[in-house]
């Protein structure tokens, strides 16, 4: 089959389309072929090699963490899935590669594709849907009548955040550039910063939940929007000791990644309120929670471009380099694709 795959870490050059052996099914396992998988920065970072003390990864590597597609084959212990099921899925972290035409998934970390939306719409989403619920309902527990402060909630994890937290029943703030206002209050924002005209902590306070994924001086500013009691889920800032634990580190792993937050975790106990470092997993389960959500248009997907997947390095490219105006930037192995952004 066809894929695209990382033959050395580092910049661009070192990926490169290949032909590659079909996927191995195992008892549990279920084929899918590929007919859309989501671009994420996550797929560049793995190239660059920027994960590989956590990651580490054998390479050639088949690069890829959001599919959608059509069900192949079942190995023989699949009780959920059928041949021809549509279906969509982040893979594990272990076992990436959905810029290929063909990858077998564990059926835990499978779920059935919505049924309104298109083959390329579904694959823009697992990732970021997965990240925005396992940080705003399985870590912050949001409750109605919160407040919820979500970063960059014009972008691929920020719009779905937004729009999960509304449907949580909070009241929600987002951060975004001039020319996305409009799309964030679109997306249901409560309140809608321009971080190119105005500072976010000087209008907001007393918040409940912060998602973060800007890290940095962001991150410390908002730690200090929050209420006493308050959390801030980073899935750009520091890792913290929990993560090493949870990641089953090496001592020496586990001792960078404490001095890693120190600051951090300091400057969040000063103040009374609760870093976390958030590293998604995949979740066949969390999706098919989803579901309803997408299906009752509550949530639905904002797709910037959609390129061929003969262009998926260019729009590996295309999302390093920040073209994207809005959401998510997918590839096609169909011929699903728009010739120009949206927006």
């Amino acid at each position: 089959m066809k894929a695209f795959r990382v033959e050395k870490y580092g910049d661009a050059g070192g990926t490169r389309a290949a032909e590659v052996p079909d996927p191995v099914v195992g008892a549990d396992d279920v084929l899918v072929r590929i007919h859309a998988a989501g671009v994420n920065p996550l797929d560049t970072r793995i190239r660059n090699g920027d994960f590989k003390a956590f990651l580490p990864y054998r390479l050639p590597l088949v690069l890829g963490n959001d599919l959608a597609g059509t069900v192949v084959q079942v190995g023989p212990g699949v009780t959920e899935f059928a041949v021809g099921d549509e279906v969509y899925a982040r893979p594990d972290k272990d076992r990436i590669g959905t810029f290929a035409e063909l990858i077998a998934v564990h059926q835990d970390d499978l779920a059935p594709k919505p049924a309104t939306l298109t083959m390329a719409e579904a694959a823009s989403l697992p990732l970021v849907a997965l990240t925005a619920w396992q940080a705003l309902v399985e870590r912050a527990h949001v409750q109605p009548g919160q407040k919820v402060l979500v970063h960059a909630g014009a972008g691929g994890l920020g719009s779905i955040a937004v729009q999960l937290a509304k449907a949580l029943g909070a009241h929600v703030a987002t951060t975004v550039s001039t020319a996305k206002v409009d799309l964030a209050k679109e997306l249901g924002a409560d309140v809608v910063i321009d971080y190119r005209t105005q500072d976010f902590e000087t209008l907001l306070d007393g918040y409940d939940v912060v998602l973060d994924s800007l890290g940095g001086e962001n991150l410390a500013k908002s730690l200090r929007i929050l209420k006493p009691g308050g959390t801030a889920i980073s899935v750009a800032g520091p890792p913290d000791p929990a993560f090493a634990r949870e990641l089953g580190a090496n001592p020496v792993l586990r001792l960078a990644m404490t001095a890693l937050s120190f600051k951090t975790r300091r400057q969040a106990k000063r103040l009374g309120v609760t870093y976390s470092f958030l590293f998604m997993r995949a979740g066949g389960e969390q999706l098919r929670a989803l579901t309803p959500l997408i299906d009752a248009g509550k949530i639905h997907p904002v797709v910037d471009r959609v390129f061929p997947f003969d262009e998926t390095l260019q729009a590996m490219e295309y999302v390093e380099k920040g073209r994207a105006k809005a959401g998510k930037v997918v590839v096609s192995m169909t011929g699903e694709h728009r010739s120009r952004p949206a927006g």
